[in-house]
């Protein structure tokens, strides 16, 4: 019992889902995306481990000594 009031629940979702056209807001994904040269922390953090750690690496095809 119980199942039958879950799946019309569900149903309904996404029925919601399916048949919505739901807006968007392309100034803002924009902002969001960006020009692609704002540098995070993380990134610059890969960039020491990648400097510190590329003597161990051979060649550009990965294969090791």
């Amino acid at each position: 019992m119980g199942r039958g009031r879950a799946k019309a629940k569900q149903t309904k979702v996404a029925r919601e889902l399916k048949y919505s056209s739901p807006t968007m807001d392309l100034d803002a994904l924009q902002r969001e995306i960006g020009s692609g040269t704002a540098v995070s922390e993380a990134d610059e953090e890969y960039d020491e481990y990648a400097e510190r750690y590329s003597k161990y690496t051979d060649d550009e095809d990965g294969d090791r000594r």
